[in-house]
């Protein structure tokens, strides 16, 4: 696989988890997301081909109010949420700055160019648009290598070291586990463990090819 195909596989995956922390509705499978979730998963790893997989099984074979209600469970409530979906849930008070994680979070987003849709009424921090900011972050990494401008590329990579060093792989363990252990339906179970793994995955990649950097 080319480099540029390996990196439209991660901003591919990317999109279709954080459309799987909305609200579950019929149009996941009426717009087979999991057929391409695990398209673009056996594209990265085969551990997370193997996620993708049980995960479009488990959506398959489970009925859709079931998965209302354990997604309501989980993220809503309706008195204490089982599995908060937000950043700041998970890192009151900010552990690497000292600063409110959802405002450090915002101020990487307009850095970032990334603009919340005005329909959006959740708060910013929440999994999926933290999601959908990295699939932002891996698409202008690839732009910028394709354009061959060295600053755009520098600056893209330094984002994306990071939101992913001090923001999204800082808590999605912890929210991940909280997943798995509340979840009824094996659907969010392996939701969780797929958007774990691949979060690891690019952590671990962005902190490699940082290393590489400094060493060079």
């Amino acid at each position: 696989m080319t480099q540029n195909a390996d990196v439209i596989a991660r901003e591919d995956l990317c999109r279709f988890l954080s459309a799987c922390f909305y609200e579950p509705s019929a149009a996941l499978a009426e717009e087979r997301v999991f057929d391409s979730m695990l398209a673009a998963a056996t594209a990265i790893h085969p551990d997370l081909a193997g996620h993708a997989r049980k995960l479009g099984e488990a959506f398959a074979a489970q009925d859709l109010q079931a998965l209302l209600v354990d997604y309501t469970r989980l993220f809503l409530g309706p008195i204490q949420a089982l599995a908060l979906p937000y950043e700041s849930a998970w890192r009151e008070g900010g552990e690497a700055s000292g600063a409110d994680p959802t405002a450090a979070v915002l101020e990487l987003y307009e850095q970032g160019g990334f603009d919340i849709g005005e329909d959006f009424d959740d708060l910013p921090d929440h999994i999926a648009v933290e999601l959908e900011f990295l699939y932002l972050l891996l698409f202008k990494q690839r732009k910028a290598l394709e354009s061959g401008n060295m600053d755009e590329q520098a600056s893209a990579r330094l984002q994306l070291q990071q939101f992913l060093g001090e923001h999204l792989g800082t808590w999605i363990g912890a929210f991940t586990d909280a997943v798995k252990e509340h979840a009824e339906t094996s659907f969010y179970r392996e939701l969780a463990a797929l958007t774990e793994r691949f979060v690891r995955l690019e952590s671990d990649h962005h902190r490699t090819t940082a290393k590489r950097n400094v060493m060079a």
